[in-house]
């Protein structure tokens, strides 16, 4: 995969890397961005994956039917 090419509009800015809180360019040709590298990229995704990260969700209003309640 190629990096977008820059727009002469578009101007690069260092920004705080969400993982390891490092130095991060912020622009197209960071193939990682908004991280800083590929390990801080891959950590993140494997905290999503191992469910350290959640979005948050109402709790249902009714409490779901037993599933044997079906079967009378």
């Amino acid at each position: 995969m190629k990096p977008a090419k820059e727009s002469p509009a578009f101007e690069a800015r260092i920004v705080k890397c969400p993982a390891c809180g490092g130095p991060s360019r912020y622009a197209p040709d960071n193939r990682y961005r908004p991280f800083c590298c590929e390990r801080c990229k891959n950590l993140d995704l494997g905290a999503w994956a191992s469910e350290e990260f959640r979005v948050p969700t109402a709790p249902p209003l009714e409490p779901a039917p037993p599933e044997d309640s079906w079967r009378h």
